[in-house]
């Protein structure tokens, strides 16, 4: 019998909080038996923040807490690429800053974090084309700053995972696909997110066919799903549209499916992964199941559990494997 393909499991810790407090989150995936953890928005005893305003004091919290808890970041959750590419009013509120600052600024402190955090990956986004304008305007643009960032991250040692989402260049899997053909850069991914699809009106099929685009680029997984079944397609997705995340083995994404096939690239994409210095596949739990919105969303304690569990499902069917704590963890932690 040949061995199942492994898979590492992690999530937006913050999405099980209800006050997001580092004790919470911590308490709550140590609870539930994940050991990794994707880093977004925090209390560390200051208020909520987002990982980008993190003070030194904080980080060295956060690190102590880690320890306690047994938690390690899979990857830094920033908002990189979530601004304008030109500085155009199009009706939205999204901000617009140079990219030769925001690189100097943003994309250098996301690096510092990731070395702060000891993690490999920093995920984000492919910038705001115009509301109402054609994406495919834009991907010249889009790619330019890719691949500095890319670069950026590169000198670093790290790898930047380029999320697929909705009133973005790289909305759709064709695009994104594109935008990394462009790129060309060893340290450029993307992050395949089944939600983020078919909350844009598309169909199971039309999803799968999204997955293939993306399948030769892709370096990790954020899992959601979605089912609205009054959902049509549309051009931008509005905060109204994004109330119907459901877990994976509910919603129309196909998960199974995709993941199916995925399973075959599991080894080959692990091995290239451990040479970067990254623990492997990872599959981030990212479920929305009690609201969701452009920068976040949440599903408390309860809704997580829930998520991991019908993802652990899935991952029983199509028989890739991945390990929750267990008692040898526990006593490996006492020293036993």
């Amino acid at each position: 019998m040949s061995k199942r393909p492994q898979v590492v499991l992690s999530g937006f810790a913050d999405e099980a909080a209800n006050h997001k407090t580092a004790v919470e989150q911590f308490a709550a995936f140590a609870a539930l038996g994940l050991q990794y953890y994707s880093l977004r928005f925090i209390d560390v005893g200051g208020g909520i923040k987002n990982v980008m305003k993190l003070t030194k004091s904080e980080i060295t919290k956060l690190r102590h807490l880690e320890d306690e808890y047994g938690m390690n970041v899979a990857s830094i959750g920033s908002p990189i690429g979530k601004v304008k590419l030109r500085d155009i009013d199009d009706g939205t509120s999204n901000p617009y800053v140079p990219f030769d600052k925001y690189l100097a600024s943003d994309v250098a402190r996301a690096c510092e974090l990731a070395h702060a955090f000891e993690t490999k990956l920093i995920r984000g986004f492919s910038f705001y084309h115009p509301k109402g304008a054609d994406p495919r305007e834009h991907l010249s643009q889009a790619a330019d700053q890719l691949a500095h960032i890319a670069e950026a991250c590169h000198r670093s040692d790290l790898t930047f995972g380029l999320e697929i989402e909705a009133n973005l260049v790289g909305q759709s899997g064709e695009l994104m696909a594109e935008l990394f053909r462009r790129v060309n850069h060893p340290a450029l991914v993307t992050v395949f997110d089944g939600g983020n699809i078919i909350s844009q009106g598309y169909s199971t099929e039309e999803t799968f066919r999204q997955y293939l685009a993306m399948k030769p680029s892709i370096g990790w997984f954020h899992i959601k799903d979605y089912r609205d079944p009054h959902l049509g397609r549309a051009e931008h997705i509005d905060e109204e549209k994004l109330k119907n995340f459901v877990p994976a083995h509910c919603g129309t994404s196909g998960h199974e499916r995709i993941l199916c096939d995925f399973a075959e690239l599991i080894p080959q994409l692990d091995e290239k992964l451990t040479k970067r210095g990254i623990p492997g596949v990872v599959l981030d739990l990212e479920p929305h199941l009690k609201g969701g919105g452009q920068f976040g969303g949440f599903s408390g304690p309860d809704g997580m559990g829930v998520a991991l569990r019908g993802l652990c499902r899935v991952l029983d069917f199509v028989e890739i494997g991945y390990h929750l704590r267990d008692f040898d963890d526990i006593r490996a932690a006492r020293g036993f």
